[in-house]
C-alpha cells in the first residue's frame, strides 16, 4: 500500500461533498468580510511595492553610491534577515491582542523607514535604513493572512489564498510601473519610487484603521471580559500557551522552516536580480527589463489566483506539486532565448509556476498552523525561510560574476556575467527541493481554524479547543505525513 502521504494528496471524499458552491459563498459575503479581506491583501501588496523598490533600482543605486551589483544587493540581504525579527514581533502582538492595531502600527513603521531610504546620502545609511526596514516588512505578512483568510468561509479561502499572496505580484507590478514611467520623469529619480510606495503604505494603514477587529477576536474578548479576566491574567495565559504549543508541535516548526526556506529561494532567486539579468547579461535596455518584469508579474497572478482555486478542489499539496513541476518545465525558456518576446513569455511561464504554488501557500500555513497562532506560527516560518535564503540575490551575483558569457553589443563581443546560468541552476534544484518536501508534508484541508480559541484563552494553545459557543464539527485535524502520520480505516 502507498504511503499515508501519497495517498492524503486529494482531500477526503466526506469533506468535499458538505462543501457549499463557491459561487453561492461568495455571493453570502458581507461589506466587512470583503473589506477585511482587501485590508489584508493591500497590506501584503505595499510590503512587496516596498521590497522590489530596491531591485528595481539596483542600477540607479549602483551610479548613487558608486557599489558594484553585489554591494548594493546587500542592502537586499540585510532586509530579509531582519525580517525573522519582525515576524516574530509583530506575530506575537497580533495572536495576543488582535489583529487590527498591531498590523496599523506595522503599516506606519514600514512607511516610515521606506520615506526616510528615500532620502539617506550614503551608502552606510540606505544599509542601515533597509535593515530597519526589515524588521517592519517582516510582520506584515502573518498579520495579513490571518486578517484577509479567518473571517471568510472555508470554502473560500483557496481562492482568497491566491488572491491574497499575489498581492506580493502585484505590488511588484505597481513598483515596475512607477519606475517605467515615474522615476524618468523626476528629478529625483531612483528615490520617487520609495517615497510612492511610502505613501501607498500609509493609506493601507488607513484602509485598516476604518475597519472592525477580526470577529473571532471580538468574540474572544468578549467571553474573556465575562469570565472577568484582567489584561495580566491573559498574557500570563499567553505565555504558558505558547510555551505548550512549541513542546507540542516542534517538529511541524522545523518542517514548515524548510518548507518556507525552499519556497523563498524559489521566490527570490526568480525575482531579486532578474532586472538586472536581462540588461546585464542580455543587453536590454532598462525600459525592456522592466516591462518583461511586468509581462512575468501577469503571470504570477494568474498563476496564483489560478492555484489557490483549483487548491479548494484538489488538494493543496497536489496543486503546489503540479506548479513546481511546470517551474521545471519552463526553465529553459526562461533563460535560453535571446530575443525579447521569448524571454518575456519565459518570465511569464516561470511565474506562473513560481506565484501558482505560492498562491496556495497562505492558506496552506494556516491550516498547518496550530490554530491558536496563525500570525505568529506563519509568519515566522516564513521569514525564518526568507531569512535562510537572504543571500539568493547575492549568490546569483556572485556566481555570474564567475560564470562568465559574451555578449554583442554594437556589433562588438562584450564579456558579461552569466546571470542565465546560474539562475537555472539555483531554481532547478530548489525546485526539486520544494517538490520533495511539499510531497512529504502534512495538509489540514478545510479546517475550520476559525472556531478554535485564542492564544490568550485557557487551552488555546491546543489544537482541540474550540470556543465555547462554536461547534466543534469540522475542526479536528487531520493531517497525513511523516510528521504526524495517523491511521485510517481502509
Amino acid at each position: 500500500m502507498a504511503p499515508y502521504f501519497l495517498r492524503n494528496l486529494v482531500p477526503k471524499k466526506e469533506r468535499a461533498e458538505d462543501a457549499r458552491p463557491l459561487l453561492h459563498v461568495l455571493r453570502e459575503l458581507t461589506f466587512i468580510q470583503w473589506a477585511l479581506f482587501f485590508s489584508g491583501w493591500l497590506a501584503w501588496t505595499c510590503d512587496s511595492l516596498d521590497f522590489f523598490s530596491v531591485s528595481l533600482s539596483v542600477t540607479h543605486l549602483q551610479t548613487q553610491f558608486n557599489k558594484s551589483t553585489t554591494s548594493i544587493t546587500t542592502a537586499i540581504t540585510l532586509t530579509l534577515l531582519f525580517r525573522s525579527a519582525g515576524a516574530i514581533i509583530f506575530g506575537i502582538l497580533s495572536d495576543r491582542f488582535g489583529r487590527k492595531w498591531p498590523l496599523i502600527g506595522n503599516l506606519i513603521l514600514v512607511a516610515i523607514l521606506e520615506l526616510g531610504a528615500g532620502f539617506v546620502q550614503t551608502f552606510k545609511q540606505f544599509l542601515a535604513l533597509r535593515s530597519l526596514f526589515g524588521i517592519g516588512m517582516g510582520g506584515v505578512w502573518g498579520l495579513a493572512a490571518a486578517t484577509a483568510l479567518e473571517n471568510l468561509p472555508v470554502e473560500a479561502r483557496g481562492l482568497a489564498s491566491g488572491f491574497l499572496q499575489e498581492g506580493y505580484a502585484v505590488g511588484y507590478l505597481i513598483a515596475a510601473v512607477i519606475n517605467l514611467f515615474l522615476v524618468p520623469e523626476v528629478s529625483a529619480s531612483w528615490r520617487a519610487l520609495f517615497w510612492t510606495a511610502s505613501g501607498i503604505s500609509l493609506f493601507a494603514a488607513f484602509i485598516r484603521m476604518l475597519l472592525p477587529e477580526s470577529e473571532v477576536f471580538l468574540r474572544a474578548k468578549a467571553l474573556e471580559k465575562a469570565r472577568g479576566t484582567t489584561t495580566a491574567q491573559k498574557t500570563k495565559i499567553f505565555v504558558h500557551e505558547t510555551k505548550e504549543m512549541l513542546k507540542k508541535h516542534w517538529l511541524l516548526c522545523i518542517y514548515a522552516v524548510l518548507l518556507m526556506t525552499g519556497f523563498n529561494f524559489l521566490s527570490h532567486g526568480s525575482q531579486d536580480l532578474y532586472p538586472t539579468y536581462l540588461t546585464q547579461s542580455k543587453g536590454f535596455s532598462s525600459r525592456d527589463a522592466t516591462v518583461a518584469t511586468i509581462i512575468g508579474n501577469c503571470g504570477a497572478v494568474a498563476g496564483g489566483v489560478f492555484a489557490g482555486w483549483l487548491s479548494q478542489y484538489i488538494g493543496r499539496r497536489l496543486t503546489i506539486l503540479i506548479h513546481v513541476l511546470l517551474i521545471g518545465a519552463f526553465i529553459p525558456l526562461w533563460i535560453l532565448p535571446t530575443g525579447f518576446s521569448a524571454l518575456a513569455a519565459g518570465a511569464f511561464c516561470i511565474q506562473f509556476g513560481v506565484q501558482g504554488a505560492w498562491g496556495v501557500i497562505p492558506i496552506q500555513l494556516s491550516e498547518m498552523s496550530p490554530p491558536a497562532f496563525r500570525a505568529t506560527f506563519p509568519g515566522v516560518a516564513y521569514q525564518v525561510g526568507n531569512m535562510v535564503s537572504s543571500a539568493s540575490a547575492q549568490i546569483e551575483s556572485t556566481g555570474g560574476e564567475h560564470l562568465r558569457t559574451t555578449l554583442v553589443q554594437k556589433g562588438q563581443i562584450v564579456d558579461v556575467p552569466d546571470y542565465a546560468k546560474v539562475q537555472g541552476i539555483l531554481i532547478g534544484v530548489v525546485a526539486a527541493f520544494v517538490f520533495i518536501v511539499t510531497l512529504i508534508g502534512p495538509e489540514n484541508h478545510g479546517s475550520h481554524f476559525e472556531k478554535h480559541k485564542t492564544a490568550f484563552e485557557e487551552g488555546g494553545g491546543s489544537d482541540d479547543a474550540v470556543m465555547e459557543d462554536e461547534s466543534p464539527e469540522g475542526s479536528r485535524r487531520e493531517s497525513g505525513s511523516v510528521i504526524d502520520e495517523k491511521k485510517e480505516n481502509v
